[in-house]
């Protein structure tokens, strides 16, 4: 099975009110702003869009709004990770596959398995379901690194179709890239090297700044895609500056002030994640304002 996920994909964040619950008005307001600015494809409930402080029946009242506002335009990608494997499995086996076009699923996190442990565990995951799946190595959360051989294993298993990476080590990135399976696909998980790691040969990205500037940063893939550096960097260093403020206190907090600033959501976020200092508020509607020539 080749990798059908291709170019600019956006982790979805989830937008709560003022009294925590769910705003399905700006979530649909936000995938029809991805739509209709040229992204990819659409992830929902990876970490950006706060899974963890999400139950799992309003994680598939989002699903489910996601698709309906979506109507089969962009494909989606669904998270569905953890550390407790046998559990993890049984939620993808008794999952309605309608309308999913893909799994998104963390290396398990805190229990910080052997490589081996880490393969058994994808392994058990692969037999669970007929969607591609998405592998995604994030050591920052997880606490562990898949290692290069170990991805290569996991992925000669054929409804495993991808890596998210988002190791920063651009070593270890291109030694996969150049070892994988044809039709293995590798994806950048840090918005801040995606345009390097696409010169590397990567196929796109998951990408948590395109849920405030998804054109611009479509037009920074796409072209690094099409091999246009020239075009490529010019996006890539414009979008530097507000790619690192809107990891500085912590994802997604900074990203969520900027569509605020853009009136598509409020900025809430649910405990244990905090609202962003007033001072970096402030740089980052600055930036959104250059950015977005207002």
């Amino acid at each position: 099975m080749n990798n059908p996920f291709l170019g600019s994909g956006v982790a979805l964040v989830t937008p709560f009110k003022d009294d925590l619950s769910i705003d399905f008005e700006a979530l649909r307001a936000l995938v029809t702003y991805q739509i209709e600015n040229d992204t990819d494809f659409l992830v929902v409930q990876g970490t950006t869009g706060e899974s963890p402080a999400l139950s799992m029946s309003e994680k598939m009242e989002v699903l489910k709004t996601v698709q309906d506002e979506n109507k089969g335009r962009l494909k989606i990608v669904f998270g569905i990770g953890g550390n407790n494997t046998i559990e993890v499995g049984k939620t993808l086996s008794n999952l309605d596959n309608t309308g999913i076009d893909g799994i998104l699923s963390v290396s398990p996190y805190y229990n910080k398995p052997t490589q081996q442990g880490i393969i058994s565990h994808y392994k058990h995951l692969a037999s669970c379901t007929k969607l591609p799946i998405i592998l995604y190595n994030v050591p920052g959360r997880t606490g562990s690194n898949v290692l290069v051989k170990t991805t290569l294993e996991l992925a000669q298993i054929d409804n495993i179709v991808a890596m998210k990476e988002a190791s920063g080590d651009l070593s270890q990135i291109m030694e996969i890239i150049q070892n994988k399976p044809e039709g293995f696909g590798l994806l950048s998980g840090d918005d801040a090297l995606t345009m390097p790691m696409i010169a590397a040969g990567a196929e796109g990205v998951i990408s948590v700044v395109a849920n405030a500037f998804p054109k611009r940063f479509s037009q920074m893939v796409h072209a690094s895609t099409a091999g246009d550096f020239k075009l490529a960097r010019e996006s890539h260093y414009d979008l530097l500056p507000v790619t690192h403020q809107f990891f500085e206190e912590g994802n997604p907090g900074g990203v969520k002030a900027s569509l605020s600033f853009q009136g598509i959501m409020k900025p809430t976020m649910r405990l244990p994640l905090y609202p962003i200092s007033s001072g970096l508020q402030t740089r980052i509607e600055s930036e959104t304002k250059r950015i977005l020539g207002l």
